[in-house]
Formats: structure tokens, sequence, C-alpha cells
């Protein structure tokens, strides 16, 4: 089964990015320019772990005999495997379409031909989504009208903490897809 988050940015390993700012050959299709972190892993992974134990659960509590118990513990974890595959997909997808951010509850896509600007900038962000903050770079999406699209990639994010040189890149990618729509 092809894993393309795995095989977002390797085309930026094989040192293609001097080569094309836009290294992908299907730009309709909406796709994550970098891959998902190890923080954003990790938690997904403790959500899986965590459904296994209550599916195991349901299972001993259907053997009790209560079969509703066992079917509300059970949707508990249907609940845990959304949550973990909803937070692997949550951040910033492009495509020849627009831009798509991907929150834990809700998703927002602009048309490129809405967007103003793709920048980077230095800024307090949040620490791995929490409410400390420290200061630290992320990527602001302004829309032509309106207010700026609320700021999802961070170099202190689930993604990016303690990989500097993946936000770097991330973001060069970011605003090379913003260059090549925009004006088109």
């Amino acid at each position: 089964m092809p894993l393309p988050f795995l095989t977002a940015d390797r085309h930026l390993d094989n040192g293609a990015a001097e080569q094309a700012a836009l290294p992908y050959d299907e730009p309709d299709h909406w796709r994550r320019p970098y891959r998902p972190g190890p923080w954003r892993v990790g938690a997904a992974a403790v959500f899986l772990l965590l459904a296994s134990f209550v599916f195991l659960s349901a299972m001993i509590i259907a053997m009790a005999g209560s079969l509703p118990g066992a079917a509300a513990v059970a949707a508990i974890g249907a609940l845990f495997i959304a949550l973990a595959l909803r937070l692997l997909r949550v951040g910033v997808w492009v495509s020849a379409r627009g831009l798509r951010q991907v929150n834990l509850l809700r998703t927002a896509t602009e048309p490129w031909s809405a967007i103003a600007s793709v920048r980077t900038v230095q800024q307090p962000v949040r620490w791995l989504g929490l409410p400390r903050t420290v200061q630290g770079q992320a990527l602001l999406v302004e829309r032509r009208q309106g207010e700026p699209l609320r700021t999802l990639v961070t170099d202190h994010n689930g993604d990016f903490l303690g990989r500097p040189e993946s936000f770097e890149r991330a973001a060069d990618v970011l605003e090379a897809w913003a260059a090549e729509y925009r004006r088109g």
C-alpha cells in the first residue's frame, strides 16, 4: 500500500529542490509537502495503543454477557482510532487548486487566487500546540480580503519540533507553491 506522506519530500532529499520548485508529477492531488513529525506520529501511536486496550476490554465485556456495554466501549475504541487518523492528517496541504489547512476538528480551504502572500515570520509561537509560547518562526498565510488564516505551521509544532531544517524546507516549498499558482 503506497504511503504518500512518507514520500512527501523524497525529491527534496535527492537534491531536486534546486531543479524544480514543485517536484510533483500530479499537482492536482492534495498533498502535504512535508513529513509528519515524530511528536505527531508518537501521539497517534499512543491513541492507537489505547484503542487496542479499549477493544480488548470490549471483548472481555462481551464475553461476560453485557453486549450493550461492549458496544459502548467498542465505540470509544473506534473514536480513538478516528482521532489518531485525524491527528496524522493535521497540517497544511497544497494542490494546484489551493491551500488547505487541516485542523483536528475543521478544515479550511483557500484557492490560490484568494491568497495574497505566504511568508515566514519571527513571532511567539505555541510549543506543541500547548498554551505555553516561545519565540520561533511561523508560516503566515495572508488572504487578499479578510483575516489571515490561523497559523498551523511553526518550528515548534508537532511536525517540526527539534527539526529546524525540515521547517525551513517545508516553508520554502509552501512559498514556492504559492508563488507558482498565485501568478497563474
